[in-house]
């Protein structure tokens, strides 16, 4: 088991692994296509904010590289919606000091990553290597060096596949293997923009929220970074009417509709027009594969495996999860095809589960959340928590904060719970409304007792 390991990728989820393999004295060899990107300046249009939960933090924590990453967070305490006519509303993500998620600079925290990996182990990945091809009968792995031009030959296994969401070695099993993969790709795209920071340098918005603007069919959201600025993401559907990117080609298209969409925002980035036309419009998709290995001779990791829509803000967190997961697997199966096997049983449906819950957040975030019954619901959810801690945690909560509750587990109970509150808030306009002895036998009825919380593995022996 103690072989020479390959990860293909030195994104966040490739430098992670590589830490695990490296804390378990193996040699690690990584290779990413791309250049440094401690050197260069990162690809314009690549989603540069990412929200980190519990379940990130935990596997960083393992990792023991927490404490290094730790100085980049902004904490979130929930989101502040803003309506057309300018009003604020903010809703919180839990009811309890610790139940906030953190907004991170992926370039800067994937740097804190590589710097650590370097330092405490002697890992330096080789840049600017892509994988060709790959042939799993004849275990060979062929890498291009794009600075020199050669190409050259290596052993292919082990090999830990973390080259993304367009993943060389997926495609590979695909071709060679006859796994089967479907992209299911949305009709909409986003594109990412620049709130700036203000004269003084600090935030010209709140600072500890996630922002907002619920459209309907379509929304913005800003994420504040650690200089005073905002990363500010428009999600809207890529063609089909005035409200699409196709119609958003030229500054008096992009001025209009930002004035009648977002006037709140336009006085605060003066070089809107300008970046827009500019930057890149990014798809999103969610990647399902009936497999994850070839034998004991590759393995998918992170994206590559499973890549999912952003609106759940776990994506990062679901690939920290993969590494958390793959590791304690490395550590006590008896080879690698073993490991890799017992990987995707594992995780399969747990991203499965973050896959659907994903797609269903970014409903809620571009709608639901205009609904007066959500607000509702909200504050129930968080009456029900006190009232019933051992039965009842918010769908939500289980996903951002509760690293030891699978996600299958809180998509399943989430669907019973969501129930439970709607049949609670059919007839009520306030939780004063709803009798509590009508609360009690709801919940005690529906939801059995969760386990100890002290432990995941109780979730998944």
């Amino acid at each position: 088991m103690k072989r020479p390991v390959t990860i293909l990728g030195a994104g966040l989820s490739g430098a992670l692994m590589a830490i695990y393999l490296a804390r378990q004295g193996r040699q690690v060899q990584v290779f990413e296509r791309r250049p440094d990107l401690r050197k260069v300046d990162m690809d314009a249009g690549r989603s540069i904010n990412l929200a980190l939960a519990d379940r990130g933090i935990h596997a960083l924590r393992e990792a023991g590289v927490f404490a290094d990453v730790e100085p980049l967070l902004i904490p979130m305490r929930g989101r502040t919606l803003h309506a057309p006519d300018g009003t604020l509303t903010f809703v919180p993500y839990g009811q309890r000091p610790h139940e906030v998620i953190h907004s991170v600079s992926r370039p800067g925290l994937n740097r804190v990553l590589l710097d650590h990996a370097r330092r405490h182990y002697g890992i330096e990945p080789r840049f600017l290597q892509a994988a060709r091809t790959l042939d799993f009968e004849r275990d060979e792995l062929v890498m291009l060096d794009e600075v020199s031009g050669d190409t050259y030959t290596q052993p292919l296994a082990p090999l830990i596949a973390a080259d993304g969401a367009g993943s060389v070695v997926r495609r590979a099993m695909t071709g060679q293997l006859g796994v089967r993969v479907t992209e299911d790709m949305l009709e909409h795209g986003y594109k990412e923009l620049t709130l700036p920071t203000g004269r003084d340098g600090s935030h010209r918005i709140e600072r500890n929220a996630l922002h907002i603007w619920p459209r309907g069919g379509f929304m913005l959201i800003a994420l504040p970074n650690i200089d005073g600025s905002f990363t500010v993401t428009l999600f809207l559907a890529l063609k089909g009417g005035a409200e699409s990117f196709a119609a958003l080609d030229s500054r008096e298209t992009v001025d209009a509709f930002f004035a009648s969409q977002f006037p709140d925002v336009v006085p605060l980035m003066p070089g809107l027009a300008r970046e827009f036309l500019e930057r890149p419009v990014g798809r999103m998709g969610t990647v399902h594969a009936d497999a994850w290995s070839a034998g004991e001779a590759a393995v998918l990791l992170g994206d590559a495996a499973h890549a999912i829509v952003p609106f759940h803000g776990q994506g990062m967190n679901a690939c920290f999860e993969d590494c958390f997961e793959l590791d304690r697997l490395l550590r006590s199966a008896s080879d690698w095809r073993s490991a890799f096997e017992q990987f995707f049983q594992l995780r399969k449906p747990d991203t499965e589960a973050i896959a659907a819950m994903a797609l269903e957040n970014f409903l809620e975030m571009r709608d639901t959340v205009r609904d007066p019954k959500f607000m509702l619901r909200k504050e129930l959810s968080f009456e029900l928590e006190r009232r019933h801690p051992e039965r009842f945690i918010p769908r939500y909560s289980m996903v951002m904060f509760h690293h030891e509750i699978p996600y299958r587990v809180a998509f399943e109970r989430g669907r019973t719970q969501t129930d439970v509150l709607a049949r609670l808030t059919t007839a009520a306009d306030a939780v004063a409304d709803i009798p509590t002895a009508q609360m009690d036998t709801l919940v005690t009825g529906l939801l059995e007792p969760l386990p100890d919380s002290s432990s995941r593995g109780q979730w998944i022996e």
